[in-house]
């Protein structure tokens, strides 16, 4: 029986690993019945390189499911120089062309396809009503439930169509959080109403556009469970995902090394209560080999002290090995729509004039785990050429800077979220009080005011950033 056992404790398990090749030890393990691999950005050099890796996973285990992050936009692991090639979903809401999502989606599948990955840990279908939240932003289609919903189903379908599974998160939604589940535990203290009506319906129309995985939240709402935040929640899981709306795919866990799983627990003692709450596939993280073992000596040990039935853990190894991964199909295609339509322009906002020379500061802050360290902006873009180039331009790292650069001339600022971080209104604070023309874009979700987005954009891929320098330069398409 431990054999066995074994077997069916791994075979719920999915980390990721360190490298671009596939490790001896992560290899021995998908033969010993690991459920698969979760890829991140680190472990990709190029298309070609992740197939030959995701070839050698399934030369160790021909089932073995190979999961990534990709949304498009500004979470992406294919494209981390440079920034995704897709606007992402915050731009997709805004010019509300369900088409034009499900094409970016198809495009984002067909890739990932040929790179071998099966299952994309996306889209992000949250309702982003707290323009505050530190994780989610941007990478929502917006803060209306019925806009949400819409274009989640089209990219489900889309991506679908192109041969790769889609993984609807982060249930039962994480849109109305001003704390970052990777650093703690978010409450959201709605009611059960509130939720019903704002957070689930994307979820539903996931659900029914036969979106394959679902993935968890690891955020407590006392409306419907306050002792368990709902990756390890059986109301919420059970019965409110599988139960009431009919869910019968795979539940894959947000990453139990996040502070918001396991911060008070550990990751061994995460893994287990989430399969007893209703948990199928188990992301353990980035760079996680070291919790395979403690996290498979943990369920096993939980089998035979009768804390998680055996049957449950047959359960969720049957159905991550039944992971339906959609036949490919033509999917739509059109090019996207004109991207700076979903910009946000103030009222009397003054943009470059022809033969004007701007100076560029560029404003970083620490992007959040989810996001990483990647190529954004204007500054992948491909296009990044001609007068945008030529202009001075000077890089803050917002997070330490208390005071402006010294600048004459008129000054173009970019960043993200810039509401969201003092060290960054200081700066630009500081350069307006100074006079001239000061032109402030935010490439993340803006506050309601707009006071520190003369430009919003929604969004800061390579493809927005794109589109934002043929506004600046009035090289438009």
């Amino acid at each position: 029986m431990s054999a066995d056992l074994r077997r069916l404790a791994l075979g719920v398990l999915l980390p990721g690993f360190a490298g671009t090749a596939l490790p001896a030890s992560i290899e021995a393990l998908l033969r010993d019945g690991l459920a698969g691999v979760a890829l991140f950005g680190p472990n990709v050099v190029d298309v070609a390189q992740v197939r030959a890796l995701t070839d050698a996973v399934r030369t160790a285990s021909p089932s073995a499911v190979v999961a990534i992050d990709e949304e498009g936009g500004d979470v992406t692991r294919l494209h981390v120089p440079d920034g995704s090639p897709e606007p992402g979903n915050g731009v997709l809401g805004r010019l509300d062309d369900v088409d034009g999502t499900a094409a970016s989606a198809h495009r984002i599948g067909l890739e990932l396809a040929a790179a071998g990955v099966r299952l994309d840990l996306a889209p992000t279908v949250d309702v982003n009503t707290n323009p505050d939240n530190p994780v989610i932003g941007a990478r929502s289609f917006g803060e209306d439930p019925s806009l949400v919903a819409r274009h989640a189903a089209a990219w489900v379908r889309g991506l679908q169509s192109a041969g790769v599974a889609a993984c609807a998160k982060h249930f039962p939604g994480h849109g109305d959080t001003a704390v970052d589940s990777h650093l703690g535990l978010p409450v959201v203290d709605r009611d059960l109403d509130a939720l019903t009506a704002t957070d689930l319906p994307p979820f539903v129309a996931a659900v029914e556009a036969g979106v394959a995985a679902v993935m968890t939240s690891h955020i407590l709402l006392p409306a419907l469970d306050p002792d368990a935040p709902a990756t390890m929640s059986r109301r919420i899981l059970t019965g409110l995902l599988r139960e009431e709306l009919g869910f019968d795919g795979v539940v894959v866990s947000d990453a139990l090394d996040m502070a918001g799983a396991s911060g008070t627990i550990g990751v061994p003692a995460a893994a287990v209560r989430a399969l007893v709450a209703g948990a199928d596939l188990l992301c353990l993280g980035k760079h996680s080999e070291h919790h395979v073992e403690p996290a498979a000596a943990a369920i096993e040990a939980a089998v035979e002290e009768g804390a998680l039935p055996l049957a449950r853990l047959e359960d969720a190894v049957a159905r991550v090995r039944a992971l339906r991964v959609p036949a490919a199909a033509d999917g739509p295609r059109p090019l996207p729509a004109r991207l700076a339509a979903a910009f946000d322009v103030r009222p009397g906002a003054v943009l470059p004039r022809p033969g004007e020379a701007w100076t560029v500061v560029r404003l970083d802050v620490e992007a959040n785990i989810a996001v990483g360290e990647t190529g954004w902006g204007p500054f992948a873009a491909a296009s990044d050429t001609g007068r945008f180039a030529s202009w001075p331009r000077i890089d803050v790292d917002a997070d330490e800077a208390g005071a402006a650069p010294e600048v004459a001339g008129p000054v173009l600022v970019v960043g993200r979220d810039v509401h969201r971080h003092p060290h960054v209104r200081a700066v630009v604070d500081a350069l307006r009080d100074r006079g001239g023309s000061v032109l402030v874009v935010d490439m993340g979700w803006p506050s309601p005011d707009r006071r520190y987005a003369d430009v919003a954009t929604f969004g800061s891929s390579r493809a927005v950033g794109a589109a934002l320098l043929g506004l600046l330069t009035g090289e438009e398409d």
